[in-house]
């Protein structure tokens, strides 16, 4: 195990300063107050995280931000590392951990299965998105909440997201929509089937009065403290009757009636690009008659006794003969 991870994860939880510079086994990149600890060969890869890091992402509701002041992402470059700086607590399928009380985010560089090279960078902003939701609102987040708005902010929810959640409903794989409140998916199938439907539930918050609507109720949310307040507040209505509107709006949207509509047009489009293929396809079968047309013209006219024709034709020159 890395000692100077080991080190980095007890000094965070005691507030203390930052690693010594003598410290040979760990560099540190800042920027103000925000600082990326990385070992040294992963210096280019802490310029780009601490880059990301400090440009502020548009934050739906909540304006444009980036991490708060004084945090510290730490690029654990192995399994051991990753568990020592999250305190062992995190799946082994995590692409990166939010630690809000501290301001930490905890990011593995190694490969893990099922997480891409590519989310990369939407995976650190979900993990931003984790600290500036815990900074800006007020009270016990639901855990539904933190974890959908991570996702539709980073930008993970996507036409792709919304097919796999179809694809689950109708094979009964979706986790209940009354199961967000308890205890949080270990397996990484469940989990990120759990993650997806947080995010149908903000997504729905957003389309119900638009934009500015869902920053009206982030706003109230914020001035009366909780969420079940600011629901009453904005909208006239209970916690309760607002998860079993977003639970017809799922099964509407997502449900196995989406999905035999949605594979309607699918075959609808299939057929229409099957018709458009045939097009050029009977374009040179048509042009290959003409050219066997043409061809049969230059041929010799048949006689009308019906006999086959003699060689030379007439008006060509007879062959001479040897002796």
């Amino acid at each position: 195990m890395n000692r100077v991870f080991v080190l980095a994860f007890l000094s965070l939880l005691a507030a203390l300063a930052p690693l010594p510079a003598q410290t040979a086994d760990a560099d540190t990149l800042a920027a103000g107050s925000v600082r990326v600890i990385h070992a040294p060969r992963e210096r280019s890869l802490a310029r780009e995280v601490l880059t990301t890091a400090t440009r502020p992402m548009p934050l739906p509701g909540l304006g444009r931000g980036a991490v708060p002041e004084s945090t510290t992402i730490v690029l654990a470059p192995t399994p051991a590392d990753f568990s020592a700086a999250t305190g062992g607590g995190a799946p082994e399928w995590a692409g990166g951990i939010a630690i809000p009380s501290l301001r930490v985010i905890v990011l593995p560089t190694y490969p893990i299965p099922g997480v891409r090279p590519v989310d990369a960078a939407a995976t650190l902003r979900h993990e931003m998105a984790h600290l500036v939701v815990a900074e800006r609102l007020p009270g016990q987040i639901p855990r539904w909440f933190t974890e959908g708005y991570a996702e539709v902010a980073s930008g993970s929810w996507d036409v792709e997201s919304g097919w796999t959640l179809r694809v689950a409903f109708v094979l009964g794989r979706a986790p209940p929509l009354d199961s967000l409140e308890l205890e949080w998916p270990r397996s990484a199938g469940r989990a990120r089937l759990a993650y997806l439907l947080s995010a149908t539930m903000v997504d729905h918050l957003r389309r119900r009065t638009g934009e500015e609507g869902f920053a009206l109720l982030l706003d109230n949310w914020r001035r009366e403290g909780t969420l079940d307040q600011a629901v009453r507040v904005t909208w006239g209505m209970t916690m309760g009757q607002l998860e079993d509107e977003w639970r017809k709006d799922v099964r509407r949207r997502y449900g196995w009636l989406s999905l035999a509509a949605n594979v309607g047009l699918v075959w609808f489009a299939a057929m229409l690009l099957g018709f458009l293929a045939l097009i050029p396809r009977r374009r040179r079968n048509r042009l290959r008659m003409e050219a066997m047309e043409r061809e049969n013209l230059m041929l010799p006219p048949p006689r009308e006794d019906g006999m086959s024709l003699e060689y030379p034709l007439p008006g060509e020159p007879e062959p001479q003969r040897r002796e």
